[in-house]
């Protein structure tokens, strides 16, 4: 075939790199923005915070906040933060102001300038006790056979591993031997924290048992229970327990109270772990009867192009360097992609708050079924930007903060033609849960039963893996004497 030249018409989809960035700001956190924007800022010299309004430094105007019955609302225009009549300060700087007014702290002994009190960092467990073991009366090689063993425990104060292991795998020039381990252990079980050093669970509760009074009522029972029965107490078997050890129901329930106030980690006391922090990126708030949903200010960034490099450019008449141009066109862009990004994760969150009416008037039990194809269809949006608007994205509402995704769920259908959200039939299960007899629990067939008469039709195994969602345990560990 001789080779020959054909012209060929087709389409193709190219994302520019604008709608890429776009794609890419609206499925980010709110921690992950604030790192793009700070990184950007960074790179940029044509973007600079802005001091003054959050909503006028990149949004002049914002969708206005609808109520969950489709009514809308009008807008504050006093102010660009579209707050309500409270003034802006009530939407996003309540916080801020918690050290207002404080200044220079006088000490009221003498005129040396005093600062405020910082809290100590916490003490990890084997500083805690490496420093018990300084101030005790032990010292040679009895301080560093303990020593060691502190060093070998895990982050809830186990020790793990076994003594006749630890012993061959320790140098023979340290001339430690097994006697010398278990030795070391037992003056560890009796530093201050009693329960620390233990190998299991059992010996962990009986160490914390021992350090109470002796004369605390059933210390004995407790202890002879966590060191000999504690599977059949864990199981709930309380029948075979009273045939063993001939004991009535008083006194094991006594030792059984002494026994679950014990701390099976008590290691864990010392997780240095911090909590993370969840910025809300909207807030709703009911007003006159309607729910209102309305953008956090707080995690809005803050951002303006830099008029002073912005002037110059213009002033240059297009000689300006080709860079610089580029930067302030990337800087439009950003602000351009923040404005966006808001204003859909706002819709996003009216569509939501409009069909969850019932959940912020009645909590769980009123959620409905949601999907995310619902929501889409409303906004005549993408799914896939649905699904990227409601992704670590959260909202206070006046029964806590929540991620716009748990406001989505399947639901089952009922007799009377409808259907009701798995959300909603969870906190039935775990009302029903907690309004049982501890002596006769709920088995899952019975709660069956139960919704059923409610017309609500859940099967056994349904109800099984909610419950298991739930943690709430089978109806032979509920069961209580």
């Amino acid at each position: 075939m001789k080779p020959a030249l054909q012209l060929k018409l087709s389409q193709q989809l190219t994302l520019t790199p604008q709608l890429q960035q776009a794609i890419r700001l609206l499925q980010l956190s709110t921690q992950d923005i604030h790192q793009e924007v700070a990184q950007m800022l960074d790179e940029n010299p044509m973007l600079e915070l802005a001091e003054e309004s959050a909503l006028g430094a990149f949004a002049p105007e914002l969708p206005s906040p609808v109520s969950r019955n489709n009514d809308t609302v009008e807008p504050d225009h006093a102010n660009d933060r579209g707050t309500d009549d409270r003034g802006a300060d009530d939407f996003g700087n309540e916080q801020a102001d918690w050290n207002t007014g404080g200044g220079t702290a006088y000490s009221t002994d003498d005129e040396d300038e005093t600062y405020p009190e910082q809290a100590a960092e916490q003490a990890s467990l084997r500083e805690y006790l490496h420093n018990q073991l300084a101030i005790s009366s032990l010292d040679g090689k009895d301080r560093r056979v303990v020593g060691l063993l502190i060093d070998a425990l895990d982050e809830n104060g186990y020790l793990a591993q076994d003594l006749g292991e630890l012993a061959e795998l320790l140098p023979a020039e340290l001339d430690i031997t097994l006697d010398d381990l278990e030795t070391a252990l037992v003056q560890l079980q009796h530093l201050d924290q009693p329960g620390l050093g233990a190998r299991n669970l059992g010996e962990c509760l009986a160490l914390q048992l021992k350090a109470l009074p002796e004369d605390t009522p059933q210390r004995d029972l407790a202890i002879h229970l966590v060191s000999n029965h504690l599977e059949a107490l864990a199981a709930h078997d309380y029948a075979r327990i009273k045939k063993l050890l001939r004991c009535t129901d008083d006194e094991l329930r006594a030792a059984q109270h002494l026994i679950v106030d014990s701390n099976p980690k008590p290691g864990a006391e010392f997780d240095r772990s911090v909590a993370d922090y969840v910025v809300p990126d909207v807030i709703v708030e009911k007003h006159r009867d309607k729910w209102l949903v309305r953008l956090n200010a707080e995690a809005m960034p803050k951002l303006r192009v830099n008029q002073i490099y912005a002037n110059i450019l213009q002033q240059r008449d297009g000689k300006s360097p080709s860079q610089l141009a580029t930067q302030l066109q990337e800087a439009k862009w950003l602000i351009k992609n923040l404005q966006q990004r808001f204003e859909t994760i706002l819709r996003v969150a009216q569509a939501i708050v409009e069909r969850q009416g019932n959940f912020f008037e009645h909590g769980e039990i009123g959620m409905r079924p949601l999907v995310l194809r619902e929501i889409a269809d409303a906004l005549e949006l993408h799914e896939s930007t649905v699904s990227r608007s409601t992704t670590q994205k959260f909202m206070l509402t006046p029964r806590g903060i929540y991620e716009f995704k748990y406001f989505f769920g399947s639901g089952l259908s009922t007799e009377s033609g409808g259907t009701c959200s798995s959300t909603a039939i969870r906190e039935l299960i775990k009302q029903l849960v907690s309004a049982e007899d501890t002596r006769k629990p709920l088995t899952d067939s019975r709660m069956s039963e139960i919704l059923a008469q409610q017309g609500i039709v859940v099967a056994r195994r349904t109800i099984a893996k909610y419950r298991e969602a739930l943690r709430i345990l089978p109806v032979n560990l509920r069961k209580s004497l």
